[in-house]
């Protein structure tokens, strides 16, 4: 058979919205003419599916994976068709918003239904996700022998200069509390947190260390975000990711135990570690985790400044507009400013001019030129920045903010929604905020129907 996988087959697995083409399209199993998909990170899935091929089992059944049949499971829940969902009307839209809202509330593995969906006049079936590796089992995923290089094909080509960031980064944990609604780290690495154990990583930086490349310098440890590594909520393990909570947003939940002690272990015995100079975290940090943190998150920010900023720390805040936050999934701006209170202090403290690089992003859903406007005014006045990590936002498929640019549609309620669908009108929300020369003035936008 021809198996897809990887981020952007498991991103393309049921009917999405694809940016580049501007309309709906088949999951990506119909285009590409392929027998099975597997979704997710799927390590536990590729073997599974390899023993029923090589002792010719079934694998119709297997968690993770979506294939195409020519009837509908009788256990399997319908969602809207693809005929449904890219008619280019309101209907369509509509349509479009029921399916993905369906199709997210089952992506916990303890929680969810296998689905299908009509497409053409065959049935897209998509089975409930794997459940995520548990610690040993990603313990001996990063055992393997890996290269720390490009592969000689590629190399043969060429330099590859972004390799250079990452070569020598460890990563600590799969899956993000965050399920921010622009990214795709939680659909497609899941909700629950799984860390490493110290021991695992402590002997992947010690592998590190003997490479003939190596140079002292740690890039960067963490994941998703960085400071995430070592705890986790015991009611998604038993009960799956509540349905109606983020672990996050709009705050952080009292279940979710919050601390950082593993973390600043794991640090400090890096540090140690021969041939280690610098060991940095570059892979950005959720400033209002610290901040809960009531037992350790000051002495994680004291080892941050102290040891392991290389000049800027990357944080998140993405907007600082209430409704706009609100559509992003994201937290309120009050606990950034008193974060980049206390980090400006400690690193005085410490003698380290060091700063804060904030990443945002303009037309989001929902986002006007106001509200850039007044993102402008908080990034000078509070932050003192002028700020340059600022990303237009782009569709990724299947997620919850491309839905919103697609349908035009506020998924809480199905009102409609303003979208900046322009380029021209993207790129002048994003010159507000960074105050280029030329900057296009206020104009009539692209809209919906």
């Amino acid at each position: 058979p021809i198996v897809l996988g990887g981020v952007e087959a498991s991103l393309r697995r049921i009917a999405h919205y694809d940016f580049w083409s501007d309309r709906v399209r088949r999951s990506i199993l119909f285009d590409a003419k392929a027998d099975i998909l597997l979704y997710g990170m799927a390590d536990r899935t590729v073997v599974e599916l390899a023993d029923c091929l090589r002792d010719g089992r079934s694998w119709r059944t297997l968690p993770g994976i979506c294939c195409v049949q020519a009837e509908r499971p009788e256990d399997a829940l319908a969602l809207p068709d693809f005929a449904a969902v890219s008619a280019a009307d309101e209907a369509g839209r509509r349509a479009f918003l029921e399916m993905f809202i369906s199709f997210s509330a089952h992506q916990d593995p303890l929680t969810a239904r296998r689905l299908a969906q009509h497409t053409d006049d065959r049935w897209l079936v998509h089975n409930p996700p794997q459940p995520p590796l548990e610690a040993s089992e990603l313990d001996r995923v990063h055992a393997l022998p890996f290269e720390y290089d490009l592969h000689p094909h590629d190399a043969a080509i060429g330099e590859v200069r972004a390799l250079d960031t990452i070569r020598f980064s460890l990563t600590t944990h799969r899956g993000c509390y965050g399920a921010c609604n622009f990214c795709s780290i939680a659909l497609h690495q899941g909700r629950r947190v799984t860390s490493r154990s110290e021991a695992s990583i402590l002997a992947e930086a010690a592998v590190m260390t003997r490479h003939p490349r190596f140079k002292g310098v740690l890039a960067d440890v963490g994941g998703p975000t960085a400071n995430m590594y070592g705890f986790e909520c015991d009611c998604k393990s038993s009960k799956g990711a509540c349905a109606h909570r983020r672990c996050l947003f709009p705050s952080v939940c009292p279940s979710l135990s919050v601390d950082h002690g593993p973390q600043i272990r794991l640090l400090q015995r890096l540090r140690r570690l021969p041939g280690v100079r610098h060991v940095f975290v570059a892979s950005g940090i959720r400033h209002d985790l610290v901040l809960a943190d009531r037992n350790r998150g000051e002495a994680y920010l004291d080892e941050l400044t102290a040891h392991h900023v290389s000049g800027q720390l990357k944080v998140a805040p993405e907007h600082c507009d209430p409704r706009v936050l609100d559509l992003m999934g994201k937290p309120g701006i009050e606990r950034l400013l008193a974060f980049k209170s206390r980090f400006d202090e400690l690193s005085r403290r410490h003698n380290r001019r060091q700063f804060l690089t904030y990443y945002l992003i303009a037309a989001h859903p929902g986002c006007t030129d106001e509200a850039m406007r007044r993102l402008a005014a908080f990034a000078s006045k509070k932050l003192g920045v002028l700020p340059e990590q600022v990303q237009i936002f782009t569709p990724t498929p299947s997620t919850l903010s491309t839905a919103m640019y697609y349908t035009g549609l506020d998924p809480a309620g199905g009102k409609p929604l303003f979208v900046e669908r322009g380029l021209r009108g993207k790129q002048a929300q994003k010159d507000i905020l960074t105050k280029k020369a030329g900057a296009v003035p206020a104009r009539a936008s692209r809209r919906r129907p």
